[in-house]
């Protein structure tokens, strides 16, 4: 049977175990005089009880099993190999395998002629498929001894309402740490490839060299063979974009934010706010060709009549549609968190004869500042990590310069066009995408430290 129809099968039983142990519960309790049955908890709960019953342990030998299998299946395939193939070891097997995967699959094993793939496509097949076989029933055949042993042990003082809530409990526990562990090992990753990188390169040079060109060669003697990798230059146009992103979108955002908030009518919220949003749905690709084909060509036109020199790529035209890009984050976020200073600090001061801006300036906004620097944070975020915009309006030129008018790039950037294509992950210029990646991580774990202070900070003072 294959995967499919097991999860299927199981997902019947699921249904099919919920009903027969909520009906088994309502059996075998009695109803007292008042009317209310003698069960420890409600009827559906010992449902839940019998359909996790059911499925849990089920599920757990399928994803163990399939974990499993191809190593186990592959294993046996090798073992009747002729003696003379084994011992030429497991590269040459690889691809012999590779090859009757393929085979089999396509239902192309008669193409074969040589004798040692047909015996090798037999064996992988008939292996498989007693694997497959008895993964089935022992899969369902494990979900239906759950399902009788949940069923029998359906009783009114079963505490099943208390079982479920700890199996959901667990399963949440489960499931936060799958996140951390997940983000544990990235960054683990990161900095074990890193650290790789800096036996080859110089940590000081990496973080305080001007100059960017990854462009190693194969060999020594070749022109090109050390590259520079000073990253001054990608971390100063990230700082350069981002920052010109946030000027536009913090004022315009929280401005935003306040008139939705508190100026405008309820009828006109409701249709600007989600309009607003939808800026943040639009694909970067998208902004991208916005940024390249109409904002990029009128700043240079118009620097142009103004005797500046711009280039056709150039940081301002990226930070720009990177900053449009980015007001919904601090709009949305900002308006949530003002609507939720409570009404009766703008009560107390229009008591005290306050007008509604300097309630605005010196109540609302001090007591939402919180919630205002994350959706700032969040924003910044954004933008420090965005690669599209980037790569079509600000271009690739690693350039040391503040002058917004000039063509930079970014971290990102970088990273991608290093991990473009077929690389070996064993040089220096592949493993300097990594560390950029931990240079990056870094910036924005400060940039989230500073903010959790602030937010600290305000929020004593408002709580």
């Amino acid at each position: 049977m294959p995967l499919n129809t097991i999860l299927i099968t199981l997902l019947l039983l699921l249904v099919f175990s919920y009903f027969i142990g909520k009906g088994r519960a309502i059996a075998v309790s009695t109803t007292k005089s008042n009317g209310r049955r003698n069960l420890h908890s409600l009827p559906s709960y010992y449902g839940y009880m019998v359909a996790l019953w059911t499925v849990i342990p089920a599920i757990a030998i399928l994803v163990i099993w399939t974990i499993f299998e191809t190593q186990i299946v592959s294993s046996l395939t090798f073992s009747s190999l002729p003696a003379e193939l084994q011992q030429e070891g497991q590269s040459s097997f690889g691809l012999l395998l590779n090859e009757v995967k393929n085979a089999v699959q396509s239902g192309q094993v008669d193409s074969f002629t040589d004798p040692v793939k047909i015996a090798a496509a037999e064996r992988y097949e008939s292996v498989r498929s007693i694997s497959l076989l008895a993964k089935t029933v022992v899969v369902l055949g494990v979900a239906l001894v759950c399902l009788y042993l949940g069923w029998r042990y359906i009783k009114p003082e079963t505490q099943a309402r208390n079982k479920v809530e700890s199996i959901a409990r667990w399963a949440m526990i489960l499931c936060a740490s799958i996140a951390i562990l997940t983000t544990v090992g990235i960054v683990f990753s990161v900095i074990f490839e890193s650290v790789l990188f800096f036996k080859s390169v110089s940590i000081t040079e990496f973080l305080f060299g001007t100059k960017w060109s990854p462009q190693t060669s194969i060999r020594a003697d070749q022109a090109g063979s050390s590259g520079a990798f000073g990253a001054v230059p990608l971390f100063v146009g990230t700082l350069l974009i981002s920052l010109i992103a946030l000027i536009i979108a913090v004022p315009l955002g929280l401005m935003s934010a306040i008139y939705l908030s508190e100026y405008a009518s309820s009828r006109f919220r409701s249709f600007a706010k989600p309009t607003l949003e939808i800026l943040a749905g639009i694909p970067t690709v998208v902004y991208g060709f916005f940024a390249a084909l109409t904002v990029a060509p009128f700043i240079r036109n118009l620097g142009e009549s103004l005797g500046l020199t711009v280039a056709s790529e150039s940081a301002l035209a990226a930070g720009l549609v990177m900053g449009i890009m980015i007001i919904p984050f601090v709009s949305s976020l900002s308006d949530d968190v003002i609507n939720a200073v409570p009404q009766s600090l703008r009560d107390g001061s229009f008591g005290m004869g306050a007008t509604k801006s300097e309630t605005i300036k010196q109540v609302v906004i001090p007591a939402a500042l919180p919630g205002i620097i994350g959706g700032v944070l969040l924003a910044a975020s954004r933008a420090i990590g965005e690669t599209m915009i980037v790569v079509m309006a600000a271009g690739l030129s690693a350039n040391l310069t503040f002058n917004p008018l000039e063509a930079v790039t970014t971290v990102t950037v970088q990273i991608v066009t290093l991990l473009t294509g077929d690389q070996e992950f064993d040089s220096p210029k592949t493993l300097a995408a990594f560390a950029l990646g931990l240079g990056l991580f870094l910036i924005t774990l400060l940039l989230n430290v500073i903010a959790l202070h602030v937010i600290r900070k305000y929020r004593e003072q408002y709580d």
